[in-house]
């Protein structure tokens, strides 16, 4: 015979469904997961680190191949330029150095390949230098996003500043965003051209020359399918095999394109990546010498260097 309750005795709640509970903050953040991958392109590069995994030993030597740089040089202070904004940065194969555009104060740098500061030129008359890439003959691209404007200035060793009203200048034209435009330049000699980048939607386009004479023409546009980038920051190039180095800031992603506009590698600019200790904080230009040694920028003045063991 059963027990009676007290007459002061609440019956048990029912227990919560604790299976389902969980089975819907499962369902919620398997959603968000695939949401924030696909706003992330880690499929895609899921994808590409699938596909790099079979390129065999010569395409690797082929390629870039940016899964084998390691950092050796990780965050070093530029000098001096802890209130200025690191924009692009480009190599110049005759003085061995390496010429940085700063954008907040508008001036050129040439570094040493260690990233020491050896001189700093005043940009006088520009709004918002974004890129830049060395050309021929001591000539220098900047790329003006404000202005939307690109200036080839000529700098020797006697250079100490640079005004904008004794060179010629480019309209670039509009841009599909007008607040996120032309910020990316890299010359590209193997196929005498200059290549050009839009933020975003990342863009690129390219305009033919010699590196020495004054552009003619329009520049003309590439295909973009591959650029599954959040922003395009800037462009480099391989001297070595042509191939493209496209750096997104946004997607903390640095990948190698190749001559038919595919990816090829990719590397993290996250930390535990290829040796770097922390994320760069906002990479905004890169450089590969004729050696192969990548160099990267971030915001606000900090410097990298990778190598290849």
């Amino acid at each position: 015979m059963a027990t009676p309750l007290p007459s002061d005795a609440k019956p048990s709640a029912p227990k919560r469904p604790v299976l389902r509970r969980w089975s819907t903050w499962l369902a919620a953040a398997v959603v968000i997961g695939y949401g924030v991958s696909v706003a992330m392109h880690w499929d895609d590069r899921g994808l590409l680190w699938v596909k790099e995994r079979f390129l065999s030993q010569t395409e690797q030597r082929e390629s870039i191949w940016l899964p084998a740089y390691e950092v050796d040089i990780d965050a070093k202070p530029l000098t001096g330029m802890e209130k200025d904004e690191a924009s692009d940065l480009s190599y110049n194969p005759i003085t061995k150095t390496l010429f940085a555009v700063m954008g907040k104060h508008p001036f050129l740098a040439e570094l040493t390949l260690d990233g020491d500061v050896l001189r700093k030129l005043p940009l006088n008359g520009w709004s918002n230098p974004e890129g830049v890439a060395v050309l021929a003959d001591g000539r220098i691209a900047i790329v003006d996003e404000r202005d939307h404007s690109l200036v080839i200035v000529s700098v020797d060793k006697d250079t100490q500043a640079l005004n904008i009203a004794d060179f010629p200048s480019y309209d670039l034209g509009p841009s599909e965003d007008q607040n996120k435009a032309f910020e990316a330049i890299a010359w590209d000699p193997l196929r005498q051209r200059l290549l050009l980048g839009e933020e975003r939607p990342p863009a690129l386009f390219s305009w033919s020359t010699d590196g020495r004479s004054a552009l003619t023409g329009e520049k003309q546009p590439l295909p973009s399918d591959e650029l599954d980038l959040r922003n395009l920051s800037a462009l480099g190039i391989d001297p070595r095999t042509g191939h493209m180095l496209v750096l997104s800031a946004d997607s903390n992603m640095l990948l190698e394109i190749n001559e038919q506009g595919e990816q090829v590698s990719f590397m993290s600019l996250q930390g535990g990546f290829n040796g770097l200790k922390k994320r760069i904080p906002r990479a905004e230009g890169v450089a590969m010498d004729d050696q192969g040694t990548l160099y990267i920028v971030s915001e606000p003045n900090l410097f990298y260097r990778f190598k290849k063991p």
